[in-house]
């Protein structure tokens, strides 16, 4: 009798893994580099949007995110180790962004599978969409402009507020992205010497 529990056990813990496959390569297939250097401007966006709907689909089915988004980044192809960490955490970020925003509502969902801007039910920022900033702005460095890890979701006014101001927290991701091969040192002093 044990022995069958021991078995039935190490099948659900296998069946678990693999239920994390097809969350994984749908997400894999949104970041591939190899697929943003072919978009235009700002054509990451709605791959954000639709990230953040896989990972969070992915949640409801009892897989972890960060073990989905941890395979989405291998299966994409990042094979240098700093690249492939930002690109993982700004996954979670952004699944934590919408989640604490209220966006991961029913309806919210549906706009995000679809690559759409979701509406944000909580917070003062209630009722914006819920929008894609470049952390570090793509005025200041255009070449981040597709780039997963520079990527973060925002309401509307508060990203529209922003605009290309460059401070601490842009320079500190422009080193790490120039650290993990994803800024040119053109780009990295395009940034610094935009630093208030």
């Amino acid at each position: 009798m044990h022995l069958f529990v021991a078995i039935a056990l190490f099948l659900a813990l296998a069946a678990r893994g693999a239920e994390v496959e097809p969350y994984a390569t749908s997400i894999a297939s949104l970041i591939a580099p190899t697929n943003l250097a072919t978009l235009g401007a700002r054509g990451a966006n709605p791959r954000i949007q639709k990230s953040v709907y896989w990972l969070a689909t992915s949640r409801q089915a009892g897989c972890k995110p960060p073990v989905v988004a941890q395979r989405a980044v291998v299966l994409a192809g990042y094979t240098n180790s700093q690249a492939a960490q930002l690109t993982w955490a700004a996954l979670l970020r952004n699944l934590d962004i919408a989640t604490k925003l209220g966006c991961l509502d029913g309806a919210g969902e549906v706009e995000m599978r679809r690559g759409h801007a979701p509406t944000v039910q909580n917070g003062p920022y209630k009722g914006q969409a819920l929008s894609v900033d470049h952390i570090v702005p793509r005025a200041v460095a255009p070449e981040l402009d597709n780039v997963i890890a520079n990527l973060e979701l925002l309401p509307l006014k508060a990203n529209e507020s922003k605009n290309a101001k460059i401070g601490a927290r842009q320079l500190d991701l422009a080193k790490k992205l120039r650290g993990a091969g994803l800024l040119s040192q053109k780009g990295f002093n395009a940034v610094n010497a935009k630093l208030k």
